[in-house]
């Protein structure tokens, strides 16, 4: 794929991605109509970040199971070409050579939570793309646990997915799109959009 910059293009980020993937219309109310979420206030955002801040002041170790002999904590990555940035918690060098990642979840490690896994793919093509080479899987450390790493392969699929996501979040935010709501209907009882969304 052949690198294009342009210094005027929107790149998406994780955070935003997460929300189009929770209800695409949080993408709409929050960066069309500039309507704020007032999610500080939220609980489980205030934990997350916590977990992240306290992980950020840990001394430095190495995974030593996983065959890490080198990481980088906390690395901002863009990549102008796939319209995306974002901030990765670890990247992992291995022994045989590869990269990979590592994500702290405020979870448990019951089932494989669809958009926390897209989100770790979007820093995997972000790895791609400034370190020019494959990311084969990456891992999640479930802090309600034993902060044992679970990995989780990679393909190319999972990559067109998020492809296909940064393609409609940019739909929505460029040309207004309104776009339909979840179709989890259980989602919309703790909404913050829920009485202007129609």
């Amino acid at each position: 794929m052949e690198k294009e910059f342009n210094e005027f293009k929107t790149l998406v980020s994780p955070s935003l991605l997460m929300e189009y993937w929770y209800c695409p219309r949080f993408i709409y109310f929050m960066e069309v109509l500039k309507i704020r979420q007032y999610e500080e206030k939220r609980l489980k955002v205030l934990i997350g970040r916590e977990i992240h801040e306290k992980k950020a002041l840990q001394p430095d170790y190495l995974r030593k199971k996983l065959g890490v002999i080198k990481q980088e904590k906390n690395v901002y990555l863009s990549a102008p070409e796939l319209g995306i940035c974002g901030i990765l918690d670890e990247i992992l060098f291995l022994e045989d050579g590869s990269i990979s990642l590592l994500d702290y979840k405020f979870a448990y490690n019951k089932y494989k939570f669809r958009t926390q896994f897209l989100q770790n793919v979007l820093y995997a093509m972000l790895i791609e793309s400034n370190y020019h080479t494959g990311v084969e899987a990456c891992y999640i450390v479930y802090t309600r646990e034993k902060n044992e790493p679970v990995r989780y392969p990679i393909t190319s699929r999972d990559k067109e997915k998020v492809l296909e996501s940064i393609k409609n979040v940019n739909r929505i935010v460029k040309e207004g799109y309104y776009p339909p709501a979840t179709p989890d209907r259980k989602k919309c009882g703790d909404c913050t959009y829920k009485r202007i969304c129609v």
